[in-house]
């Protein structure tokens, strides 16, 4: 028989293992809590950076993006060092971050067989209150041009002596530099516009003089405005809004469409100036004569609402009149807070192929969002 030493012994000794017991599961009870905070604690950091990563994702897939294209970069030597803000808040792209080239690949400037390179309407004719005449204009629509879709408008503005036949015809450089971009998806569908800069009667253009025709020129900044906006919208299946209208323009066509853009701003939201002349503000560049006849005191934003969602600048090394100038339009921009992107591109002149390099740059920039 065992004693009842023995009994209360072993009942001791029950008690005292079940406390082991119970502080034991305390223990890790309190150990598991600890770890599963800290693996929270660790779960909420990664979620957190992988927030940060993910709203910084679009500037790194577009710089990636970037970097797959083989022409290097070209110089900007006077851009405005601040962003489009207001675009950043709204969830837009930043543009003036995108990089820009200082070469169109070759195949981009050869007609293909197997691309569709659009179809022109040629010497389409409106009325223009602003001419007092009627004008014309070609129209390219972009490859599979269909009225039951919208599409963005870019005007094209030619240089000095040209007309609307100049940039934009059947075969012209620009038609083929459109169609292949397009091809390989370096830009969207859009209709280009081919302007013409010649805003009076037109019995009266053989008749004037140089001074005369920068005057009939300066008006195609109302031209555009008043008459060809409403008369291409009304013609074509147009997507309105400024965000899905831009204009360029080369040499004198490079200050009407600068003009333009800083006019009808509530309108237009990208603008190129390829080499342009002076004659938009006040300048120290031929000063008394036609050229430099301003059509506006001083480069202006009506409100934050109608600041121009990209402004391109620029010219060639080896221009032979337009550099500086160039160079102080994006300058006075700065001074007055206006985001522009001023490139002066080494090895190129006033010519063709720096029109193509230009618009190969816009046209990869306009109409993405």
């Amino acid at each position: 028989m065992k004693s009842k030493y023995s009994a209360e012994k072993r009942i001791i000794s029950a008690l005292l293992l079940g406390a082991v017991l119970l502080s034991s599961c305390g223990s890790a009870t309190t150990a598991a809590s600890a770890q599963e905070n800290e693996t929270q604690d660790a779960v909420e950091a990664t979620a957190q950076e992988n927030a940060e990563q993910d709203a910084a994702e679009p500037t790194v897939q577009e710089n990636a993006e970037q970097d797959t294209a083989e022409a290097p970069a070209q110089e900007d030597t006077a851009s405005n060092a601040s962003t489009d803000s207001a675009a950043a808040e709204e969830g837009l792209r930043d543009l003036y971050a995108m990089e820009t080239y200082d070469k169109v690949p070759e195949e981009l400037l050869e007609q293909h067989d197997d691309v569709d390179y659009g179809t022109i309407d040629k010497d389409v004719e409106y009325y223009s209150e602003t001419a007092g005449d009627n004008k014309y204009c070609n129209v390219l629509l972009p490859a599979g041009y269909d009225e039951s879709q919208e599409y963005p408008v870019l005007y094209m503005i030619h240089g000095w002596g040209g007309t609307y036949d100049t940039h934009v015809y059947e075969g012209s450089s620009l038609q083929i530099l459109y169609g292949n971009m397009l091809s390989e998806g370096l830009t969207v569908p859009m209709i280009i516009v081919g302007v013409d800069m010649y805003t009076d009667p037109l019995k009266d253009k053989d008749a004037k003089s140089e001074e005369e025709m920068r005057l009939s020129y300066d008006k195609t900044v109302d031209d555009i405005g008043l008459d060809l906006m409403p008369f291409i919208e009304d013609r074509y299946s147009v997507k309105t809004g400024r965000l899905n209208t831009a204009v360029t323009g080369v040499s004198q066509g490079a200050t009407t469409s600068l003009a333009t853009g800083f006019k009808w701003q509530s309108k237009i939201a990208y603008i190129a100036s390829l080499a342009p002349d002076p004659g938009v503000i006040p300048s120290p560049y031929y000063e008394g004569t036609y050229w430099n006849w301003p059509i506006f005191d001083e480069f202006f934003i009506e409100s934050p609402e109608t600041m121009p969602r990209y402004i391109y600048l620029t010219v060639g090394t080896e221009d032979p009149w337009n550099i500086e100038v160039t160079a102080f339009y994006g300058e006075e921009m700065n001074k007055k807070g206006i985001p522009n992107q001023n490139d002066l591109v080494e090895g190129y002149g006033h010519d063709g192929d720096f029109w193509s390099l230009g618009h190969y740059n816009f046209l990869q920039k306009i109409f993405l969002d």
